[in-house]
């Protein structure tokens, strides 16, 4: 019996785990850039003196789905999209730099290029700072043009390169920052291929109808695995008092 009870357990933790990051996906329905995160889990054998015979699920690495967002038009100068695959280079907050598709950037009071969520843009080298100007613009290839204050309107000269970098997606990591790294604090090089498309940003790849979906079977699945564990519980409660009564 205790194996019945050991497997509803086990699913029923592992349902709320696989909730919880549906529930993160869905908050992160309207984030620019963001990408949805896929619950993994691997059964685990467990071995001992006396039931060589139980299986338990334990949560797997969290992978992401790196399939791309709609490219919608803001017109905004500063807000770009990758066309294609890639991704901008960040420094983090521990100083490492990351990797993100959220491109819609400004100017700090410093005049430093950050993403919305203050993350430190990074060019060629280091991080990006742009002098004062009326007018800037980013290329394609993520070359930053500036119109100096009270220059001509065609008086544009470039000041820095976005760093565009195309690692396998398959040996990066989100961190807690939501940001994406490569392992053991490497660096991806530089990608002349990555290109940006001015004035647009990439929306989230959550499908919020999907996850709303997702969200009511995974309750639904909890709710029986909740079940299965009192099923289990009543049988056993059957089963002493049978052997009780002998």
């Amino acid at each position: 019996m205790d194996r019945f009870l050991y497997i509803a357990m086990s699913g029923a933790r592992e349902v709320e785990h696989a909730q919880a990051v549906n529930n993160h996906n869905l908050a992160n329905a309207n984030t620019d850039g963001f990408r949805q995160a896929l619950a993994t889990a691997d059964t685990v054998p467990v071995r001992g003196p006396v039931y060589d015979t139980r299986d338990y699920v334990q949560v797997g690495n969290e992978a992401a789905d790196f399939s791309h967002g709609t490219l919608r038009s803001t017109g905004r100068d500063l807000d770009v999209a990758i066309q294609g695959e890639g991704f901008i280079a960040v420094q983090g907050p521990d100083g490492q730099e990351g990797y993100t598709r959220a491109g819609n950037l400004q100017v700090d009071g410093f005049g430093l290029l950050r993403t919305a969520d203050g993350m430190q843009v990074m060019g060629d080298g280091g991080p990006i700072a742009i002098p004062p100007a009326e007018k800037v613009e980013i290329g394609t290839d993520g070359t930053i043009s500036v119109r100096p204050q009270g220059a001509p309107a065609d008086a544009l000269a470039a000041v820095e390169r976005i760093r565009l970098v195309n690692p396998d997606v398959e040996d990066l990591e989100r961190g807690e920052d939501g940001l994406f790294r490569l392992p053991d604090g490497e660096e991806a090089a530089a990608d002349a291929d990555v290109t940006l498309v001015s004035g647009t940003l990439e929306s989230s790849n959550v499908n919020t109808v999907e996850a709303l979906t997702r969200m009511i079977e995974l309750s639904r699945t909890f709710e029986t695995q909740i079940k299965m564990m009192d099923t289990a519980n009543t049988l056993e409660q059957s089963s002493n008092r049978l052997l009780g009564m002998g």
